[in-house]
């Protein structure tokens, strides 16, 4: 008896040396994500909630404030303002772009080989730099000159002042975030290409027209990738800044009306840089990240309901 287990017991030392030796060589492998997460990414989002509680201007030492900052929040109407403004461009951006995408994905999965250069082209505007989208977007929807109204000119429509009437310019940039659908059409044609084409037979077989195919099969089927868009993109929405910051905001932009375009993003980074409010802009961090947890809760929570998975479950 007592050489079994003499055997079984250095055998589990063996085991447990072979476990250290991957928990270490692991480990090793690793250390880079591990020290640049939590140099980068752990840290500064620490430190953030720590300056969220004080009084910081960069100059001077953190000031603890308690929840005073928080507070401010609530009774500034820049802050209501943005979020209006970001809440309205998300609200109406979202819907739009899925209803493109989709488009453009029906019409690239029917084109089948022919499609590989128009995934390109559809796909190159995602590689532009947003601040040349920005200035993009002044060039393109200038009221005076620019091509927008040009060409709606052309079939007798006067546009409108883009740029400085405040109605027109969070529709103005809602149109110009159409510009880089690419990535996520290409995201959807993949699915659509990974539907069965037998469903779509039995359809046809049960006399299914396009419209009931498309409401019936290709919708459910892809449905897990359009949640993935809406997530996605619901999370940038949320975090616009760059195109509106160059067009409205860079360079000490006066040239146009930009409280139409003040997003929650563009706020918080003027509290932070141009005003040095750093304690103020940590406390609006922290709500935005907020926000977003609580937006996509609630679209995991709805997707159990809408998104089909494999398998038949919901």
């Amino acid at each position: 008896m007592t050489a079994p287990l003499a055997r079984d017991t250095a055998r589990e030392r063996s085991r447990r040396r072979a476990a250290r030796r991957n928990l270490r060589s692991a480990l090793l492998f690793l250390s880079p994500w591990i020290i640049g997460f939590s140099v980068f990414t752990a840290w500064p989002l620490l430190y953030s909630a720590y300056l969220s509680l004080t009084d910081y201007d960069v100059i001077r030492d953190p000031r603890f404030v308690g929840l005073d900052n928080y507070a401010q929040l609530a009774q500034d109407p820049k802050v209501l303002q943005s979020l209006g403004n970001t809440a309205f461009y998300t609200l109406v951006q979202i819907p739009l772009y899925i209803v493109v995408t989709l488009a453009l994905a029906l019409l690239l999965n029917r084109a089948g080989q022919r499609a590989g250069l128009f995934r390109t082209l559809f796909f190159l505007p995602k590689m532009t730099p947003p601040v040349a989208v920005g200035i993009l977007f002044l060039l393109l929807f200038n009221g005076q000159n620019g091509l927008v109204n040009g060409a709606l000119r052309t079939v007798g429509i006067t546009g409108p002042s883009w740029t400085t009437d405040p109605a027109w310019i969070k529709p103005g940039l809602i149109l110009m975030s159409l510009w880089t659908v690419g990535s996520s059409v290409l995201i959807l044609l993949a699915a659509l290409q990974n539907v069965p084409t037998e469903l779509y037979e039995s359809a046809r077989l049960d006399g299914a027209g396009f419209w009931r195919q498309s409401w019936s099969v290709t919708l459910p089927l892809i449905s897990p990738a359009l949640f993935f868009i809406v997530v996605v993109n619901t999370i940038a929405g949320l975090q616009t800044f760059d195109e509106a910051y160059t067009a409205f905001f860079g360079a000490g932009n006066t040239t146009y009306s930009n409280d139409a375009a003040l997003f929650y993003v563009i706020y918080l980074f003027q509290q932070a840089f141009e005003f040095l409010h750093m304690g103020y802009a940590s406390a609006m961090a922290w709500v935005l990240f907020a926000l977003i947890l609580v937006v996509t809760g609630i679209q995991l929570l709805v997707s159990r309901r809408l998104v089909y998975y494999e398998g038949g479950q919901r």
